[in-house]
């Protein structure tokens, strides 16, 4: 048994001195272990572009290191990830370690082939590679995805791109993207679901993307868009809490491509609650000498009004900008929101405390690509060395959001150079500002009317607006440029100019008997005056041309006129949309001074109320308040062409210029003054869905158009009796056909007159665009 163990005993040290006696042979990459051996020398093989030294610069290793495996696959892994190899050995042998490598190509050109609803250079911009860049399969598969996401982007889905080299002499090659773009998947209906208080129409109204149509050609929202989606969700929240609805959720928004791959169907799902009204509504301050009831006017909310979200976020930052002008820097404003479901009303106390003395050290603006940075800052309300406020940043985000230029906001902060300061960092998606519009029609006022348009609302980056419109009829030629700066100076107002021309022939298809032609300019400024309320001053010169005029009007002069005017407008608007209202109020008052010079001379005024009240789901009632006056100043009479015409547009079942005064051979001689009063009730039809977009209305319209400067000789012109005139009231009710058309609202009106005068020239039947009230 001792021999035995003996045995064994001197066996194992046998095999223990067999193994160390071993030495290493050549190590590659793939072994299991590598011993640990002083590195000599390192070559470079397989190169051709690449210097031998830029190879050794990524290596883990130098030489007098000691080569491991680890060191090894750490190499393999930082040669790779260049991107400037296609293959790469290392291995190591008698203390010299050999780097064999093969080059990736490098690209030739880089050409598209099957694009046609996409042109070359937007697709070059969106791929990364480029003509004597390296070429790696993972670099063209990442561009293809590029390819994709911009054709899908475009309405494309059904898109195919196939990424193909050929093949060139030198370790060349051309990359070719072979696209076959399909047919484009536009979104074909968009619906709601669990919406009470508002119709489908409505809602589409106040989201971005739209249905697909006749002129979907001229606007590319109706484009399924992931991200616009989501825009949209943002824009139904906002909209449904600016109406009071506060416990509103948006479920979903899901988009659902048909079978054949042609359109998407989009369905928002959501839960609406109940409508809030505000209940108490109060101000206190923790701040030692700040008295909240210095602050009062500040607060743009009501006891007993709709509940609207953004006005409480808006009378908090009001709120907080003023404590800060009153030399409280660092205050805050906590808004206590409590909301009672048995009463519907929501209680809103403002607490105005002291916040954290933290200062913004820096703000980094990321992803304008086409807007200026200094256009973003102007929208900011603090700045580098201002006292952080957390309110103000979020009102800063809103602002910048709310351009139209602008698709998405994001604001984050990080720590600065010392604990009280702040680095503020905004991420900004850019989105297309351009628009071409095309619209055209019947009226039963001007005959077939047209127009052709291009807005571009950032005008070379500057948030600039400028609009440059061709319309016409049969008895009008117009051209209007419009140029709007919204911040002049940097300052919260607006500024811009506006140059026309017009051609008017009122001598066959109206009873004005003249020809005129207008040419002039404008310059005006805007500033707001108080929340909802904006105020704009503007000057004008017109050269005003009066010629071919019919020999039954002598009190028109054919010549040239010049008007020099000052004038202002003055609205106050609370409307909850601009286009088909269902809720708030809308004032105007406008007045005009021709007389600055020139040689005509007048005082225009022109006042306007509209009120706008939910009755019912989908039923809204419309009242509308209007009257003007016009009278010569400096001893002058008010000329024809200056004067009111007014007809269908003011009091429905007149023509055109059917109301006012008129000389003995019918012709309309234009008003010194006007009023009415319209009430409309508005509906959709039964049993036709909301996608068609129609709805009815029944109105009731009363008014009187009066009064003339021209002599009772030049309206018998030769013959007997004088101008016919009357401030007798004219009324009329009827019956109108609403359709949100895609060309834009679009109306018939029935009318039955019920008190005219005699001389009015009535019409029954009136057709084109919607009456703005």
């Amino acid at each position: 048994m001792v021999k035995f163990i003996v045995k064994c005993a001197a066996l194992a040290v046998s095999v223990v001195l067999s193994f160390a006696a071993v030495t290493a042979a050549d190590v590659t990459v793939g072994q299991a272990s590598v011993s640990a051996q002083t590195i000599s020398d390192i070559r470079v093989s397989g190169n051709k572009r690449v210097e031998p030294e830029t190879v050794k610069s990524y290596l883990t290793f130098s030489v007098g290191d000691r080569y491991t495996a680890k060191a090894a696959d750490d190499s393999f892994k930082a040669l790779f990830a260049t991107g400037l190899f296609a293959d790469v050995n290392i291995s190591y042998s008698s203390r010299v370690v050999t780097v064999s490598v093969v080059e990736n190509p490098v690209i030739n050109q880089v050409a598209f082939e099957g694009n046609d609803e996409l042109d070359d250079s937007t697709l070059s911009q969106e791929v990364q590679l480029r003509p004597r860049s390296v070429y790696t399969r993972a670099a063209a598969q990442a561009d293809v995805q590029r390819i994709l996401r911009i054709y899908r982007a475009s309405g494309y889905y059904n898109a195919q791109v196939e990424a193909k080299i050929i093949k060139l002499p030198y370790n060349r090659v051309d990359l070719v993207f072979e696209i076959n773009e399909g047919e484009s998947t536009k979104v074909q209906s968009i619906t709601f679901i669990g919406n009470e208080a508002f119709s489908d129409s409505q809602l589409r109204d106040v989201i971005s993307t739209t249905e697909s149509s006749l002129l979907s050609f001229l606007k590319p929202t109706d484009v399924y868009d992931k991200d616009r989606l989501n825009l949209d969700r943002a824009l139904l929240r906002k909209f449904y809490i600016e109406n009071g609805y506060a416990d509103v959720r948006i479920i979903s928004a899901v988009a659902d491509l048909d079978p054949d791959g042609e359109g998407f169907f989009i369905t928002f799902t959501l839960e609406e609650g109940p409508q809030y009204t505000f209940g108490d509504v109060t101000l206190q301050s923790e701040l030692p000498g700040l008295d909240p009831a210095m602050l009062q006017d500040e607060l743009l909310i009501e006891s007993g009004d709709t509940f609207n979200g953004l006005k409480v976020d808006k009378t908090a930052e009001n709120l907080t900008l003023e404590a800060s002008k009153m030399g409280f820097p660092f205050a805050r404003v906590r808004k206590q929101v409590n909301r009672d479901p048995i009463s519907l009303t929501i209680d809103v106390n403002f607490v105005i405390e002291r916040g954290p003395r933290i200062y913004v050290e820096r703000i980094n603006i990321y992803g304008n690509v086409r807007t200026r940075e200094y256009v973003l800052r102007q929208e900011l309300l603090l700045a580098e060395g201002d006292p952080y406020n957390r309110q103000l940043v979020e009102q800063s985000k809103r602002r910048i959001q709310g351009k139209a230029y602008i698709k998405t906001v994001e604001i984050s902060k990080e720590q600065g150079s010392a604990r009280d300061r702040v680095i503020l960092n905004i991420n900004v998606v850019e989105q297309a500002s351009g628009e071409f519009g095309i619209a055209g029609g019947y009226s039963s006022l001007e005959g077939v009317v047209g127009e052709v348009s291009y807005t571009e609302r950032n005008f070379m980056g500057r948030g600039q607006f400028v609009r440059l419109k061709l319309s016409g009829s049969f008895e009008r030629a117009q051209i209007d440029l419009s140029f709007t700066e919204p911040r002049f100076l940097g300052r919260e107002m607006s500024a811009g100019f506006d140059v026309f021309h017009k051609e008017l022939d009122y001598t066959d298809s109206s009873d004005r008997g003249y020809k005129n032609r207008k040419t002039g300019g404008a310059i005006r400024f805007g500033f707001l005056v108080a929340e909802d309320t904006v105020l704009t001053t503007n000057y004008s010169f017109t050269q005003d041309e009066v010629y071919d005029v019919d020999t039954s009007r002598p009190d028109l002069e054919e010549g040239t006129s010049q008007i020099s005017a000052v004038g202002y407008s003055l609205v106050y608007d609370t409307r909850n949309l601009k286009r088909n209202p269902t809720n708030g109020l809308y004032l105007a008052l406008n007045q005009e001074f021709a007389g600055v010079g020139g040689s005509v001379n007048y005082l225009r005024t022109t006042a306007e109320a509209r009120g706008y009240y939910p009755v019912s789901d989908g039923v809204t009632l419309v009242g509308r308040l209007i009257g003007g006056h016009i009278e010569g100043v400096s001893g002058d009479d008010v000329r024809s062409v200056d004067a009111f015409y007014k007809g269908s547009n003011l009091i429905r079942g007149f023509e055109s210029t059917g109301l006012g005064p008129r000389d003995q051979d019918g012709d309309a001689l234009g008003a010194k003054s006007f009023y009415a009063a319209n009430v409309e009730l508005r509906f959709p039809f039964p049993f036709i869905p909301d996608e068609l977009g129609l709805s009815g209305a029944v109105f009731a319209d009363a008014g009187s158009v009066f009064g003339t400067d021209v002599s009772d000789a030049d309206c018998n012109n030769g013959g007997t009796g004088g101008c016919e005139d009357s401030e007798a009231i004219r009324s009329s009710v009827g019956a109108s056909v609403l359709w949100n058309s895609p060309v834009g609202p679009l109306r018939a009106d029935f009318s039955y007159v019920i008190t005219s005068e005699e001389f009015d020239e009535e019409e029954v039947f009136g057709f084109g665009t919607t009456t703005k009230f």
